[in-house]
């Protein structure tokens, strides 16, 4: 493996663009996803992009990615604030994890002020928008050739 990365987005997020677009603006995810390509295919990541609206799915993805991919970058959506199952695969990956959010999720409801992976990735991005997730591909870049160093 060489600069093979993961991105999974958890419940939700398949709607983008129909959904509250005071938190998530208007891209879709088919452009989010085409975006995240596009990144990663200009600093040679290969990427698979993926979303799952079942937790048992992204567990059983996480723990799948301990042996196919260098780095994950996570956007558990909803998850992030109750699944401790989650929290447990993400913390089994021993390999670099940016956890992102669209919204600034410090600044939104209080449930949801409260990450359960926050404390065991390598770094978060929240409240940038779509943006995030291209930050978050550049920063796992640079964390892949660090390591690689």
């Amino acid at each position: 493996m060489n600069n093979k990365i993961i991105i999974i987005n958890g419940p939700n997020l398949n709607l983008l663009g129909e959904r509250e677009q005071s938190q998530y603006g208007t891209i879709t995810f088919e452009k989010l996803k085409e975006n995240c390509l596009k990144k990663s295919k200009e600093l040679s990541l290969e990427v698979e992009f993926t979303q799952s609206n079942v937790e048992g799915e992204l567990v059983n993805l996480i723990q799948e990615s301990r042996k196919k991919f260098d780095g994950i970058i996570i956007n558990a959506a909803a998850f992030t604030h109750t699944s401790v199952a989650i929290r447990d695969a993400l913390n089994l990956f021993k390999k670099p994890i940016i956890e992102v959010h669209i919204s600034n999720i410090y600044k939104r409801e209080e449930f949801r002020q409260k990450s359960l992976i926050s404390d065991i990735v390598t770094g978060g991005i929240f409240g940038l928008g779509d943006d995030g997730y291209i930050l978050a591909i550049i920063s796992m870049q640079k964390l892949l050739d660090n390591e690689n160093r």
